[in-house]
């Protein structure tokens, strides 16, 4: 997800030159769920699965109520469904979304798309309850209308209530509950199958102190269809956000204490330029001066001419082993990257640090969703054959996470120029959450790092210095015992994932409390979770 708006604008004037734009509309990116006469396909928002299979299934609902929720996981139960839930977002890279016995005829989606319109705000208890469908961005804008905030998010607003929570969707801080969202839920509304007569489904309220909580806020989909979900809020505050670019020396002796020091702190290291950037990121009084945004490169609308241009250009590079080229690029974009501070704007535009401003405008962003300027899309809408890449996410034990760095050192210090690569989309980003009582959580203190890098069109063609990228996955999932992001990862990340987690055999047991037939298992569950 972290492309830039940047990268596509270097790779078209430094490898093609100006070309003439044929202007167009903006393009939205296209519902997750397309149908016609022989049935649907679930995409996700790159269009390509991990296996580069489409996911078929005969059919999916669209409830607008919680009741028509309930009628919907009846109606499966009733006739032996295998059921999976959507949103109008789908930006897992596994396949989680896609039913099992999907092939075979016996299964159906159903979409919280049009289940979206209930946001309740608690002002007296610090709390509000919104229906799974209503997306991060429409949540946070009414918390903060009502005089409060939302303290964590992902960094990333393209999710819904339901999806982030079920997916350990995480922003990054050490400070309080901590920077994963689910850690600040206190109570959910599940669907679950139930017996004849019950109905066939029935609705069971997850309160802050019920066991059950700690399986149902990150459950991958996998317990039942989640319908309201209950967030704590704090009152209303703004941040101070700078970047300090500098060498990246003792990064692996820093990070610690830069997480615990500023409350949303986060790191990004481009380790082909030597080059570390801090984020010094706190809260700050609402009357401090400053109506600033973060609207993160990456996520901002691009022209689709350039977005096309720019996966052209990297197919070149890639087809011509052309390090050097990927390198020269890689110091343009830091640069570029410093000078307008990663999409921090203190007005219209970047004029200088600290920028202040709402958290609500803070903490998330994506502008990209919502453009109508004419000729855009998000960089990597599939339909424009954009960008497309890999992304790693590996979250260590905080104790660990040093000498992982110390190790990519190394192997950086051999060949510098295998990294720029990675420095071409955002090199390594570290952020920082805390442990959780969430089974499918962390347990410990933790550090999570992204990084993002070329996908081949077909699955066959090696990537440059793939055996570069391959040693360092392989570093931070098997000797560092480094856990997956659910979301994320190809699925070698996912081996023996079930031993990296204490509680794991606890949430299997409210699988099979909750979900006894398992009807709410999928293709990729049964592979990764259960290894059939």
């Amino acid at each position: 997800m972290f492309s830039f708006r940047w990268l596509l604008g270097a790779f078209h004037l430094i490898i093609w030159g100006p070309v003439t734009l044929t202007v167009t509309h903006a393009m939205l990116p296209p519902p997750p769920v397309q149908c016609n006469d022989s049935g649907c396909t679930l995409y996700n928002s790159y269009g390509v699965w991990n296996d580069r299979k489409d996911c078929h299934v005969p059919s999916i609902t669209y409830p607008t109520t919680e009741e028509e929720l309930r009628l919907a996981v009846a109606h499966a139960n009733q006739n032996n469904l295998k059921v999976k839930v959507v949103s109008r977002f789908s930006h897992t890279i596994p396949k989680l979304a896609c039913p099992d016995d999907a092939q075979h005829g016996s299964s159906m989606l159903i979409s919280t798309l049009k289940y979206n319109s209930s946001i309740e705000i608690d002002i007296a208890n610090l709390a509000v309850t919104a229906d799974s469908g209503v997306g991060l961005r429409e949540l946070i804008d009414e918390v903060e209308r009502s005089g409060l905030s939302l303290v964590p998010a992902p960094y990333w607003e393209g999710v819904s209530v339901g999806g982030l929570i079920s997916t350990g969707a995480h922003g990054s801080s050490w400070w309080g509950k901590g920077g994963a969202v689910h850690d600040h839920v206190i109570g959910l509304n599940l669907i679950v199958p139930a017996r004849k007569s019950e109905g066939y489904a029935k609705i069971i309220r997850i309160g802050g102190r019920d066991p059950l909580l700690n399986a149902a806020k990150v459950s991958l989909g996998m317990l039942g269809v989640i319908s309201k979900v209950k967030l704590s809020l704090e009152p209303a505050f703004k941040r101070s956000i700078s970047y300090n670019f500098t060498d990246d020396a003792h990064i692996e002796d820093i990070f610690m204490d830069h997480g615990k020091k500023y409350e949303f702190a986060d790191v990004t290291w481009y380790p082909s330029r030597h080059t570390a950037v801090y984020r010094y990121d706190y809260r700050v009084p609402l009357n401090t001066s400053g109506n600033g945004e973060y609207d993160f490169l990456g996520f901002q609308p691009n022209s689709i001419l350039v977005s096309k241009t720019a996966r052209s250009s990297e197919k070149l590079l890639e087809s011509a082993r052309n390090v050097n080229g990927k390198c020269a690029l890689a110091t343009t974009f830091v640069g570029f990257k410093k000078l307008v501070a990663n999409g921090l704007k203190n007005g219209p535009i970047f004029t200088g640090y600290p920028v202040v401003g709402h958290q609500g405008r803070m903490q998330t962003s994506g502008s990209c969703l919502y453009s109508t300027k004419i000729d855009t899309s998000c960089a990597w809408d599939p339909r424009i054959s954009g960008l497309f890449f890999y992304e790693t996410t590996a979250i260590f034990p905080a104790s660990k996470f040093g000498d992982f760095l110390r190790d990519v050192k190394k192997l950086r210090d051999l060949k510098p120029e295998n990294f720029c690569g990675v420095d071409i989309y955002n090199g390594f980003l570290i952020r920082f959450i805390k442990a959780s009582q969430a089974y499918l959580g962390q347990s410990e203190d933790s550090v999570v790092l992204d990084f993002n890098y070329y996908r081949a069109d077909d699955s066959s063609t090696p990537r440059l210095n793939q055996d570069v990228w391959e040693e360092v996955e392989q570093m931070a999932f098997f000797k560092y015992g480094a856990k997956p992001h659910w979301a994320k990862n190809r699925n070698l990340a996912f081996l023996d994932v079930q031993q990296k987690y204490p509680d794991f055999s606890k949430f299997l047991a409210a699988k099979k409390q909750l979900d006894p037939a398992n009807m709410f298992s999928g293709e990729w569950s049964n592979e990764i979770l259960y290894g059939k």
